[in-house]
């Protein structure tokens, strides 16, 4: 499965501020992502957020669609909340405010995948 890695700018000093922030984040209670005509686009399967200093990454699991992945993340209220509360503590704004704000910015903000390496998945 693809990763993808969300860097953002985080004003030194905010690490603990900024983790209460994630603290309460939910996942939709569905993977599932729609795409443009209404199927599957793919889902998220897992996601991961980490900081130090005044680097914060948010690692995400997918398959399918990764266009499909950001603007499904730009509509979801839990994305929503966290990108509004995280603002005081940016270094640099974000404009995640629209859709198409969020999927720029997303873009904007992926790490380059160097390598991504796992074992095969089975069910148990």
């Amino acid at each position: 499965m693809p990763f993808v890695a969300i860097t953002y700018d985080i004003k030194g000093g905010n690490e603990d501020r900024v983790a209460e922030v994630f603290s309460n984040f939910q996942r939709p209670r569905s993977a599932v992502v729609p795409g443009a005509d209404g199927g599957q686009a793919g889902r998220i399967l897992a996601t991961a957020v980490f900081i130090r200093d005044s680097l914060l990454v948010r690692f995400i699991e997918f398959e399918g669609d990764l266009d499909a992945v950001a603007r499904h993340m730009a509509a979801q209220p839990g994305v929503q909340e966290v990108e509004r509360k995280l603002r005081p503590y940016l270094n640099s704004p974000r404009d995640t405010t629209t859709v198409e704000g969020f999927v720029r910015t997303f873009k904007s903000s992926m790490l380059r995948c160097v390598t991504q390496l796992s074992v095969p998945r089975q069910l148990a």
